[in-house]
């Protein structure tokens, strides 16, 4: 089996900054595409971020600038440090990850349970 567990969540002023930590454990033998997405009460789940395994990055229009996501790949740990955070960033947070698990021959998703960030005054 393999799990993400998300940390970091919580409850922010605005102009505030978090840092999220996603760890990937199991029996993996390599991660490919890893993300962090969220879903807003009543909205869609969205992407906020992608990064490749050689570190190519992508980002949500909404959070470009303010948000930078990186990846430890000898940990199997992704980071979402959010800087400048508005009420508008306040979601559940999920990490996603494109995983190979040992001795199979196919690459799966799989989701972690989400981190709650709330930004408020």
């Amino acid at each position: 089996q393999v799990q993400l567990v998300e940390s970091g969540g919580g409850l922010v002023q605005p102009g505030g900054s978090l840092r999220l930590s996603c760890a990937a454990s199991g029996r993996i033998f390599s991660i490919y595409a890893m993300g962090w997405y969220r879903q807003a009460p009543g909205k869609q789940r969205e992407l906020v971020a992608t990064i490749t395994n050689s570190g190519n990055t992508n980002y949500a229009d909404s959070v470009k600038g303010r948000f930078t996501i990186s990846r430890d790949n000898a940990k199997n740990i992704m980071y979402l440090q959010m800087n400048s955070l508005k009420p508008e960033d306040t979601a559940v947070y999920y990490c996603n990850a494109d995983v190979l698990r040992t001795g199979w021959a196919r690459s799966a998703d799989y989701w972690g349970q989400g981190t709650q960030v709330t930004v408020s005054s």
